[in-house]
């Protein structure tokens, strides 16, 4: 049996699918103002924050590990004891009160799942178990088709009742949420609110490959940022996009999967089937308001395949970039909405 590839993924977050350009740091800043780095380990993965300012406020690099190990703390489902887990054992019918952070992410999370017809379905996680791509381990295998059709008619994200007056949302249904394809995002966009918060508003936030930007680099351009090559084992560059004021999240399948029987199962499972991903999308960069909102619109853009989501991204003046394999490599796809991006990079 072939062995599941990138063992990381099995403790936690997936790792990082963009390769961060530090392009801007080979320029000198204003006398004025200097870059300064934060870096650390964080919801099984890791953050990294740059950003110009002329001084610091005092200890702000325990202020960002502060702010994400509070995010961690709500929507892991690696803790037994984190709020979101807590609500996921709540008592079918009771309200049960949520942190104002939580609710936020919930209410996205509804909002992304009606848009996608359920593409993104945050209630996905029994099926992910499932499958072993999720806190329960266990050894590579391919679920019994009658279980998985079991557990997809109890899937979606109708089950919860959302009250954002009293922060209280109710389990209707038997539901099990699982926010890790969108709590990144969610987290690189509080830390990037902490900045503002200090005055700071040049700033590259990125947390597990999820990012947040603002203002210009210390050579005074765009952030430039490069979008990894979807090759397993291969750290590459395939393009450099120039992003600035926006949320950028990258989806991929080509790094968390396993093969049984001569046949790759990747991670990214279709809620709406119950089965991973079969069509050629290997990876999709969405840019957004929010870095939360293109974390989540990224896995629903994996699920519903290259030409859906460029259509879908198209009709609703999304920005996104698709690679898909073909044959011979690799062929990049954008939206309308991108292209400002890709001509900024050049």
């Amino acid at each position: 049996m072939a062995s599941r590839q990138s063992q990381l993924i099995k403790t936690g977050p997936l790792a990082p699918f963009f390769v961060v350009c530090l392009l801007f740091l080979l320029g000198g800043c204003s006398s004025s103002e200097t870059s300064h780095q934060f870096a650390g380990p964080t919801m099984g993965t890791s953050y990294h924050v740059t950003l110009i300012a002329a001084e610091l406020p005092k200890g702000l690099d325990r202020q960002i590990a502060d702010v994400l190990e509070d995010i961690n703390q709500q929507m892991s489902t690696y803790r037994d004891n984190s709020l979101l887990m807590q609500f996921n054992r709540a008592p079918l019918g009771e309200p049960f009160r949520l942190s104002v952070d939580l609710m936020n992410v919930l209410v996205l999370a509804g909002d992304i799942y009606r848009q996608t017809e359920g593409a993104f379905d945050p209630t996905v996680g029994p099926l992910v178990n499932l499958w072993g791509f999720g806190p329960d381990y266990h050894e590579d295998q391919v679920p019994d088709g009658e279980a998985i059709t079991a557990l997809v008619k109890g899937l979606g994200f109708d089950g919860v009742l959302l009250d954002s007056a009293t922060t209280e949302a109710t389990r209707l249904e038997d539901i099990s949420l699982d926010l890790s394809a969108i709590a990144k995002g969610y987290a690189a966009d509080k830390v990037a609110e902490l900045l503002r918060d200090h005055g700071i508003n040049r700033y590259m936030v990125e947390v597990g490959g999820e990012m947040a930007l603002s203002g210009k680099n210390s050579r005074n351009t765009p952030w430039k940022i490069a979008i990894e090559k979807p090759v397993t084992g291969v750290r590459d560059v395939q393009q450099i996009v120039a992003f600035t004021d926006v949320g950028v999240a990258t989806s991929g399948d080509y790094r968390n999967y396993f093969e049984k029987d001569g046949k790759r199962y990747s991670h990214t499972l279709d809620p709406r089937t119950g089965y991973p991903i079969s069509h050629n999308l290997a990876s999709v960069t969405v840019a957004a308001q929010s870095s939360a909102l293109a974390d989540g619109l990224a896995t629903a853009f994996m699920v519903m395949g290259t030409e859906k989501a460029l259509a879908f991204a198209e009709a609703h003046s999304i920005a996104i970039m698709t690679l898909s394999k073909t044959e011979s490599g690799f062929e990049a796809g954008y939206s309308s909405a991108f292209m400002p991006y890709l001509e900024e990079a050049n």
